[in-house]
C-alpha cells in the first residue's frame, strides 16, 4: 500500500513538473500569433488550461467516490454480522 501511494505520489508530481515548464513557451507563442494577427490559438490555449485545471479535481472525486464505495461495503458487511 504505501508503495503504491509513493508512486501515485512520484508519477503526480512528475507530471506537473514538465506541465510547469511549457508556460514561457504558450505564453510566446500566444504572443507572436496575437502579433501577427491571428487569435485562434488563444481558444486552444484556453481549452488547455481548462483541462489542466480540472484533472486534479476529478482525480480528488474518484478517488473520493472509490474510498466512499469501499466505506460503504465495509459497513454493511459489519452490519451483516
Amino acid at each position: 500500500m504505501k508503495l503504491k501511494l509513493f508512486l501515485l505520489v512520484f508519477f503526480t508530481l512528475g507530471i506537473q513538473v514538465s506541465s510547469w515548464a511549457q508556460c514561457a513557451m504558450c505564453r510566446a507563442s500566444v504572443e507572436n500569433n496575437v502579433s501577427n494577427g491571428e487569435t485562434t490559438i488563444g481558444a486552444g490555449l484556453n481549452n488547455g488550461i481548462l483541462y489542466l485545471f480540472v484533472m486534479p479535481y476529478l482525480m480528488a472525486a474518484i478517488i473520493g467516490f472509490f474510498w466512499y464505495r469501499t466505506a460503504k461495503k465495509r459497513k454493511a458487511k459489519l452490519t451483516l454480522r
